[in-house]
C-alpha cells in the first residue's frame, strides 16, 4: 500500500493517483490496520473451524453414515455398526460408537432391567456428546464477538476521518481541500471495511453454526435410533 508507485510523483506524502485504492487505504488512518488485521482474524478463525467440523464429520457422508447405522441396528449387527463408526471416525462416530458399546454391555447382562439399560445408553450418549461438542463450539464465539467488533471499529475510523474533515473546514481563509479530502476518504475507507469484515464474519458463523447444527442433528437421529431398538427388543 505504500508502495511510491501508488502515489503523485511516487511519493508517498503525496496524494494517492486517482482511482488507487491502494493509496488511499495507506492515507485511510490509524484505524484500518486494525480494521484488516480483525477481517484477516474471521479469514483464519473460519478456515480453523472449517477444518476442525470436517475432521468432526469423519470421512464419508455423514448422512450415508448415519442410514448405514440404523440399517445395521434394525438387523441386530451391532459389531457391524461398530465396525462402521470405525471406518467413518470423526465425532459424530465417537458418540454412536460409544452408545453401541453401552448397548453391547448392558445387552450382555440380561438381568438388568430394561428401562433402566436404555437410560444408560442415553445418559453415555448424552456425557460422550456433552465431550465432542465444545471441540466444535470452539473460537466460534471469537467470529461472533468479530461481528460487532469490526462495525465499532469502522464507526470509529469514520469518526475520525470526519473529524479531519471537519478541521480541515475549520481553518481560516479557504479550506484545505487535500485534507478535507483526506479526511472523507478516510471515514468512507474505515466505514467499508469496518461493514466487510462484519458481513463477512456473521456469513461464516451462520455456515459454520450450521454445519455444526448438522452434526448434532445426526447425533441425536443415530442415538435415538440406538436407544429405540434396545427398547423394542428388550420389552
Amino acid at each position: 500500500m505504500g508502495n511510491p508507485e501508488n502515489f503523485i510523483d511516487n511519493n508517498p506524502d503525496n496524494q494517492p493517483k486517482p482511482g488507487n485504492y491502494l493509496g488511499m487505504v495507506y492515507h485511510a488512518g490509524v484505524i484500518v490496520p486494525v480494521l484488516i488485521g480483525l477481517f484477516l482474524m474471521v479469514w483464519v478463525f473460519s478456515i480453523e473451524r472449517f477444518i476442525v467440523i470436517g475432521k468432526a464429520s469423519g470421512t464419508g457422508n455423514v448422512g450415508n453414515f448415519v442410514r448405514k447405522v440404523q440399517s445395521f441396528l434394525k438387523s441386530g449387527s451391532i459389531d457391524a455398526a461398530i465396525a462402521e463408526c470405525d471406518k467413518q471416525k470423526g465425532s459424530v462416530a465417537n458418540v454412536i460408537k460409544a452408545g453401541l458399546l453401552k448397548y453391547k454391555d448392558v445387552e450382555a447382562n440380561p438381568g438388568l432391567d430394561a428401562e433402566k439399560s436404555a437410560l444408560a445408553i442415553q445418559k453415555e450418549i448424552e456425557e460422550t456428546t456433552a465431550l465432542e461438542m465444545p471441540m466444535l463450539e470452539k473460537n466460534l464465539n471469537v467470529i461472533a464477538t468479530l461481528v460487532s467488533i469490526g462495525t465499532l471499529t469502522g464507526l470509529l475510523g469514520t469518526v475520525t476521518g470526519m473529524i479531519r474533515a471537519f478541521a480541515a473546514l475549520a481553518t481560516g481563509g479557504a479550506p484545505d481541500s487535500a485534507k478535507l479530502a483526506n479526511g472523507i476518504s478516510e471515514a468512507l475507507i474505515n466505514t467499508a471495511t469496518g461493514i466487510a469484515t462484519s458481513t463477512f464474519a456473521i456469513i461464516m458463523y451462520n455456515i459454520l453454526t450450521a454445519k455444526i447444527d448438522k452434526l448434532t442433528y445426526s447425533i441425536d437421529e443415530a442415538g435415538f435410533s440406538i436407544v429405540q431398538t434396545y427398547s423394542a427388543n428388550h420389552k
